[in-house]
């Protein structure tokens, strides 16, 4: 499998990142399938994977430990990440100095490692200072216990600051980000992916199957039902409701995609993975499996080389830049949440 920069980090992953969020209990509770999966990864050139804190409540984090117990830790880039509420107490989530610091302690012993080579937030906190979260980030790379940090689903802007303040007071700075991108949430394009270009920033993006709309269960004529794991249905309730209009136009894409991919020889779910890591801007696609056969199935992406025809062809289904649905892309910006509205 190819093995690309990860920004200017120095470290190398492959095009293809092992996504952990389906294991654990609001995805496939069996451990030992969790293990497997991650074996067969790592046996097919898969040297990146991606967890967090949160997911089934650190039985992910728990699972991977697991599966790299043995040995096999030193093959692979690890990443994981902090932020998104971890319980009740609001002194556990978020961007402080005092989660932080607690929380990469837990993950490193849900892991099982001694280090983590790139800590991310998973999501900036409107309430904290950014410099706060640059302070102890840069501190735990300063004792050895990550090697590098990023963030993920950041608009440009806040990139851009978060590039400044590292700068100007002299912290270790963001060197990846973690955006949403698929064929269907094209809007990163805009100003994300090239603001992580000027950077140098490495780029594991997300939901390259658009949250399974991209997996080939869905084309016209065909009953579209909710997403199989019981994590899907929780974080994206209503996300198949055919009598949503933006579902519609989701719908009306994915078919075309689907009769293009049939048209190329080509399953969806390579055509959609393939689309995504040839964007010069993204370093890693991650894929997350809930069972053996959806693995297998990303790994059929590997290696998938599209021509300029088939993508000027998917340009003409969704334009570059551009998201069916706003909501997919995952953030807002914070003067448009009702809150932060005069009204």
């Amino acid at each position: 499998m190819e093995q690309r920069p990860l920004g200017r980090t120095g470290m190398s992953v492959s095009q293809l990142c092992l996504g952990a969020m389906m294991f654990g209990a609001v995805g496939n509770p069996d451990h030992d399938e969790g293990v497997r999966i991650v074996h067969r990864a790592l046996d097919a050139g898969i040297t990146f994977i991606d967890t967090a804190d949160v997911y089934s409540g650190g039985e992910s984090e728990a699972v991977v430990g697991k599966a790299l117990a043995g040995g096999r830790r030193d093959d692979v880039v690890l990443a994981t990440k902090v932020g998104l509420p971890f319980g009740q107490d609001p002194n556990q989530r978020g961007m402080s100095r005092r989660w932080i610091t607690e929380a990469v302690e837990n993950s490193l012993r849900r892991l099982g490692t001694d280090w983590i080579d790139l800590y991310q937030l998973h999501r900036l906190d409107p309430d904290t200072d950014v410099d706060e979260a640059l302070g102890a980030l840069s501190d735990l790379v300063h004792a050895g216990k990550i090697r590098a940090f990023g963030a993920s689903t950041v608009p440009a802007s806040e990139i851009v600051e978060a590039q400044w303040t590292a700068e100007r007071r002299g912290r270790e700075r963001f060197r990846t980000e973690q955006p949403p991108y698929s064929v269907l949430t094209r809007a990163v394009e805009v100003d994300v992916l090239p603001t992580t270009q000027r950077y140098g920033m490495g780029v594991l993006s997300y939901s390259p199957l658009a949250g399974g709309w991209l997996s080939g269960k869905y084309r016209k004529g065909q009953e579209v039902s909710g997403p199989g794991s019981v994590g899907r249905a929780q974080r994206f309730p209503g996300v198949f409701d055919a009598a949503n209009p933006a579902n519609a136009a989701k719908l009306d894409a994915a078919d075309a995609l689907g009769a293009l991919a049939d048209e190329a020889g080509l399953t969806l779910v390579q055509l959609a993975i393939g689309f995504v890591v040839r964007h010069p801007a993204v370093t890693s696609a991650i894929v997350g499996p809930r069972t053996m056969d959806h693995l297998e199935s990303y790994l059929a992406a590997d290696g998938v080389e599209l021509s300029s025809d088939v993508l000027d062809r998917i340009d003409e289904i969704v334009p570059p830049g551009h998201t069916i649905n706003v909501a997919d892309n995952m953030w807002m910006t914070p003067a448009l949440t009702p809150a932060a509205r005069r009204r």
